[in-house]
């Protein structure tokens, strides 16, 4: 197990990345700090020929409930701000700078959603190839009820993914999705037990691996 970051739990074992959101006390929430080192752990799962793919999930009783609101700027500065504009000149939201760079990882990219993602913590989830969940997974595009626009690209990946009504259903409503209801939509492939989350995760992405 890595202590290279100060947020995240990274290990690598048998060809396959996990890398884990740690602030279970903060519910894993976003900061700038987190975001600069799931950037850095992207980066090097696609340096290393060794690993094949990547599962992502959160320490404790939730995924990610979102932006850090206490860091200096709010919201803001970790959820939706621009961040510096990237490669292709487009200045992102500080989620479009995650989602993107999980859209563009060599490597697969498997979900493991342990329980709540909201915000910020749902729609990175969108560009990952595969997702699984808890089932005290659950997911909120809560942006109308903070008055702002979903973030992190979700506008274009959540229709993919759902269907365009769905979508729409969930981002002007902000309500919070439970476990049956995303199986139903399509959003995650299979729903376990916290217990069985991260073994299927893992024997998946073995598969993957092996492949």
């Amino acid at each position: 197990m890595s202590s290279r970051f100060q947020t995240l739990l990274y290990e690598v074992q048998d060809g396959v990345a996990t890398i884990t959101l740690n602030r279970p006390d903060q519910l894993n929430t976003l900061t700038n700090t987190m975001l600069e080192e799931i950037l850095e752990a992207f980066d090097a799962t696609d340096g290393d020929d060794a690993i094949r793919a990547v599962i992502v999930t959160g320490a404790g009783r939730a995924f990610c409930a979102g932006a850090d609101l206490s860091e200096a700027g709010g919201l803001g500065s970790a959820g939706s701000a621009p961040a510096p504009a990237q490669d292709d000149a487009v200045a992102r939201d500080r989620g479009g700078v995650i989602a993107m760079r999980i859209y563009d990882s060599l490597k697969p990219v498997i979900g493991a959603i342990n329980g709540a993602a909201v915000g910020v913590g749902a729609t990175i989830t969108l560009p990952m190839d595969v997702r699984l969940c808890s089932q005290y997974g659950k997911f909120g595009f809560v942006f109308a009820k903070r008055g702002i626009v979903p973030e992190a690209a979700s506008s274009w990946f959540l229709p993919r993914t759902v269907g365009i009504s769905r979508a729409l259903e969930w981002c002007v409503t902000g309500r919070v999705v439970g476990a049956p209801e995303a199986l139903d939509a399509g959003l995650v492939r299979a729903v376990h037990t916290p217990a069985a989350l991260l073994p299927a995760a893992r024997a998946l992405a073995r598969e993957v691996a092996e492949g």
